[in-house]
């Protein structure tokens, strides 16, 4: 049986360069246990974000922005 996920969006503004982006995704990965699902990079420069990360039996910490 395949893991289950939860799954949590997350939007950086136009403004956000690639590495203060990375630094923000590899936080949340580091300390909450999310890893990147997908990816968009819109038209006006907003980052469109899905994280996901395997349920388990304890609640893992919140998404922090």
């Amino acid at each position: 049986m395949p893991p289950e996920y939860e799954y949590q969006p997350l939007r950086l503004p136009p403004g956000t360069d690639r590495v203060s982006a990375q630094v923000q995704l590899t936080v949340q990965a580091e300390f909450s246990g999310w890893e990147l699902a997908t990816l968009r990079l819109l038209p006006d420069g907003t980052r469109q974000v899905t994280l996901r990360r395997p349920r388990g039996p304890a609640p893992l910490p919140r998404l922090s922005v």
